[in-house]
């Protein structure tokens, strides 16, 4: 895929997603971590629903902390995985308490350190909490990067930095959620919506369908060119 191509791709995205940002529902960096710990094999939804109610009586890590296991258990049970989650949140707490004044670091050394925090999660904090441009591969992202052929690798991290080396750099900041976005609701892992999807014409998937209207789309923009028109 050349440049000119993966320039377009993320030129239609971003108009057609206008506002990218995390769904995860968050008033601090602190709740944005703590929620991104508990979307481990979890919906988006689904920890929404949950931290609504946590986070009303508990959205410090000392007052998380204090809850104990047991009673942050209660909160998110919900949630797969919550056994091994409460006791990775709670641990978190202790060490921002412990070493951080209760402050969220904003560095990836720091961040992998904590319990629970990944090199996925430390990446959707970075970006989303501190501005910086960087790119949490997750099943979505793997799933576009390979199936557009975005960003080809056998494993996350080289489908991480495949993405940032070639992604325009005006473009980084919010590439993440873009993508993860257009995967959750358009780019879906079965049955992909290649008729509502706005780059269907760009994209190198081997098994998309193409409707009309987009075929004709593409034959009015290469004429556009032809004719030393600009294509939009």
């Amino acid at each position: 895929m050349n440049a000119e191509k993966r320039f377009e791709i993320f030129k239609r995205l971003s108009i057609a997603i206008p506002q990218p940002t995390t769904e995860l529902e968050h008033s601090s960096t602190f709740e944005l971590l703590i929620a991104v710990i508990l979307s481990a094999q979890a919906t988006d939804k689904g920890v929404n629903i949950a931290t609504r109610k946590l986070f009303k009586v508990a959205n410090t890590p000392q007052a998380i902390f204090d809850l104990g296991i047991a009673g942050l258990e209660s909160y998110i049970k919900t949630i797969g995985l919550y056994h091994a989650k409460a006791k990775n949140v709670i641990a978190c707490c202790a060490q921002l308490i412990e070493k951080h004044d209760s402050l969220v670091p904003n560095t990836r050394a720091a961040l992998e350190a904590l319990p629970g925090v990944g090199r996925k999660t430390a990446n959707v904090i970075l970006n989303t909490a501190f501005g910086q441009p960087t790119i949490a591969v997750d099943t979505h992202l793997f799933r576009l990067g390979n199936r557009t052929k975005l960003a080809t690798g056998k494993n996350v991290l080289q489908v991480e930095q495949k993405y940032l080396k070639t992604i325009p750099k005006q473009f980084l900041q919010d590439a993440h959620h873009l993508l993860i976005l257009h995967g959750r609701y358009t780019c879906t892992a079965r049955n992909p919506k290649c008729g509502e999807c706005c780059i269907v014409d760009l994209c190198e998937y081997r098994d998309k369908v193409i409707p009309k209207i987009h075929l004709m789309a593409g034959e009015a923009m290469i004429e556009n060119s032809m004719d030393g028109g600009e294509i939009s």
